[in-house]
């Protein structure tokens, strides 16, 4: 009969997972500024250029309910500190994620609104503003029960597993609007360089293994 395996033999694959997702968010990031900055006129939130404000929401709905939502998840296996401090960077990564998203949120309004595109007619559009939408009840009822003013012992443990489940799910939907997000992009522009093209394309992929990689880091004891 084979050896019982212990938990310290799956910490080592949650590990490996937590090292994966952290290369392959640095380089969606990477990606994605070498496409904004390089290709498409730059960022910024208030400029003549029009572009740039579109180009911005890219970054910043990426930046917060992508990589700071991933990072606020795997916080617990991530970070070597006491499960207080564990907390405490679980609930600032996914206020910083809020705060980039509304930010991002912003910047696409502004544009639409500056170009007369109507808002909400593209399923990216529905999958971000249900997203966003989730999320903010997700913190709002986390901090409610976890933190101030605080559930009793029992109401935060039944609670636990309902949060840790719709946590997942809100940043599948999160990582299902940004490569509908890139999608978009890339038919509006048709982008027949190659180059940009495939830059695009290794974006969303890159995107697309953070997220596995962060729910595999998560699943695992």
């Amino acid at each position: 009969m084979g050896a019982v395996k212990d938990g310290r033999s799956y910490g080592c694959s949650a590990t490996a997972a937590i090292i994966f997702a952290q290369l392959f968010g640095i380089a969606a990031i990477t990606l994605m500024l070498v496409w904004l900055l390089h290709f498409r006129e730059g960022v910024a939130l208030s400029s003549t250029v029009e572009i740039r404000l579109l180009n911005i929401h890219h970054l910043l709905m990426f930046l917060g309910l992508v990589y700071s939502g991933g990072q606020a998840i795997i916080a617990f296996k991530a970070i070597p500190a006491t499960r207080r401090v564990q907390k405490f960077f679980h609930g600032l990564l996914h206020l910083v994620a809020i705060a980039l998203g509304a930010l991002g949120l912003y910047a696409v309004f502004k544009f639409n609104r500056d170009l007369g595109i109507p808002d909400l007619k593209s399923l990216h559009s529905w999958l971000g503003i249900a997203t966003i939408s989730l999320y903010s009840l997700q913190l709002v009822v986390g901090l409610m029960i976890f933190m101030f003013p605080g559930a009793s012992f029992t109401t935060r443990g039944s609670y636990l597993p309902w949060h840790a489940f719709f946590g997942l799910i809100i940043f599948m939907m999160a990582i299902c609007t940004a490569e509908t997000g890139l999608m978009e992009r890339f038919a509006i522009l048709r982008l027949y360089q190659v180059k940009e093209g495939l830059i695009v394309n290794f974006t969303g992929l890159a995107i697309l293994l953070y997220g596995m990689s962060i729910i595999l880091s998560v699943i695992l004891p």
